[in-house]
């Protein structure tokens, strides 16, 4: 009986133990935190100081806010990660019921003080107000970081382009000797683990992450450096549809005015039109480059030598208007009275305005002389119908003057006629030759 009460104690005992109830606070007490407690924050966490303290770093882009070519600046949404150890703290899981890890301010204990040194604008993201930290003293902590850097861009092949802005890592203050940095995921991790949490990337693409580690030198001392090398492309549809395209379409209609007669006043008129539409273009273009580049971007050497094809070809047709010209002068004719033996016979010329006529003749041009019948008619003085058939017959002859000059005139412009149309036949080759050429090399170029 004895025996059975003991074995029922000792379990009892066990049965206590095993059920003990632990808190975070006693692990906080235990480490002799308190928000008050200023030896944490304010050194760096060894117990040796020739010990440097090594930080862990890695990145994930979440997201491409937007890239501004104007002001060369990228706005990537990061995700930051950062781990180190505090020599300082350390606590027996055992025990504290098995608590491994708890939660801490970030105000509470020290931590790194990593800066990007591209940053342009203050982040204004959401920070993080609490770090993890394990028994073995390792601490990391994460971080959304709004970063607004600067980016050495290059438009050389807008919108073709693929840019590679840098997002670099060091400390504020403490050296290399005192403060390391590596990364913790390599180039194709990183990567990898980017296109994976990727939420947004609007007009950029997200090619690759490359990641890299050196020391920078400044005032005889050597900074610890991380440096992640975001390779971006651009999606150029939107650019292409709104941009490209509708030139290329101006300059095919520049090229198909050729068919328009050249005497038709429509064809001049139909391309300064057509240059107008390329000078709006051209504002367009002026709001989406940088005011500064390098080199000249490829797409304002597209619009440039366009333009001056259109020009060429607008004073093309100048020229060969005014050739044309030629063939459809306008000789001034005149009303001319009919003269015989020196004087004019005021009835016959008032017979001759019946019907509103008049008989047109070159100046300084005789009349022919009148029919031998028409003689007759006109000499026997005979009635209305009489001088009518005079008319008629004047009329006629007058008719057949007219259409000698006009065949007379057409055969001196026709050497003008010839040369024109020999222009805008060699213009038009040399155009299209030029165009077909011009392209071919701009597109092999944006291509590579």
């Amino acid at each position: 009986m004895k025996v059975l009460v003991t074995v029922l104690i000792l379990s009892g005992l066990g049965v206590a133990s095993q059920g003990k109830v632990c808190s975070f606070q006693e692990v906080v007490d235990h480490l002799n935190l308190t928000s008050n407690n200023r030896a944490y924050q304010l050194t760096r966490p060894v117990l040796d100081h020739t010990h440097p303290t090594v930080v862990e770093l890695n990145i994930i882009l979440y997201a491409i806010l937007g890239v501004i070519e104007k002001t060369q600046t990228f706005i990537p949404f990061l995700w930051l990660t950062m781990c180190w150890t505090d020599e300082r703290i350390f606590w027996d899981p055992d025990k504290f019921c098995g608590i491994t890890e708890l939660s801490l301010p970030v105000e509470m204990l020290w931590k790194p003080d990593i800066m990007i040194l591209e940053m342009v604008e203050k982040d204004n993201s959401q920070p993080n107000f609490y770090m993890q930290v394990k028994h073995d003293g390792t601490i990391w902590m994460d971080q959304d970081v709004r970063a607004v850097s600067m980016c050495m861009m290059d438009v050389h092949k807008f919108p073709f382009d693929t840019q590679r802005c840098n997002i670099s890592l060091t400390s504020a203050a403490s050296e290399y000797k005192d403060l390391q940095v590596i990364p913790v995921a390599n180039s194709s991790r990183a990567t990898e683990f980017s296109k994976a949490w990727m939420h947004s990337q609007g007009e950029w693409e997200f090619l690759h992450l490359s990641v890299s580690s050196s020391n920078i030198t400044m005032d005889e001392k050597d900074w610890a450096q991380l440096v992640y090398t975001f390779v971006i492309r651009r999606r150029p549809l939107l650019h292409v549809i709104n941009f490209l395209l509708p030139i290329l379409f101006f300059l095919v209609l520049d090229l198909a005015s050729f068919f328009i007669p050249d005497h038709h006043g429509e064809k001049l008129g139909f391309k300064v039109t057509v240059m107008l539409a390329i000078s709006v273009l051209l504002l367009i273009l002026n709001d989406i480059l940088p005011s500064m580049s390098n080199k000249t971007p490829l797409i304002a050497t597209y619009c440039i030598v366009i333009f001056a094809l259109m020009l060429l070809s607008l004073l093309e047709t100048i020229f060969v208007a005014y050739l044309m010209d030629g063939d459809s002068p306008d000789k001034p004719m005149r009303c001319l009275r009919s003269e015989e033996n020196g004087s004019t016979d005021k009835s016959d010329m008032e017979s001759r305005q019946v019907g509103s006529s008049c008989t047109f003749v070159s100046g300084g041009e005789k009349r022919d002389e009148l029919l031998p019948e028409v003689e007759e008619i006109n000499n026997s003085a005979l009635g209305t119908e009489s001088r009518l058939l005079l008319l008629i017959v004047d009329e006629l002859k007058q008719l057949q003057r007219t259409l000698n000059v006009h065949l007379s005139s057409k055969k001196d412009g026709s050497k003008c006629s010839h040369l024109g149309r020999k222009i805008n036949n060699i213009f038009f080759w040399f155009y299209l030759s030029t165009a077909t050429l011009f392209l071919s090399i701009l597109f092999l170029a944006w291509s590579t």
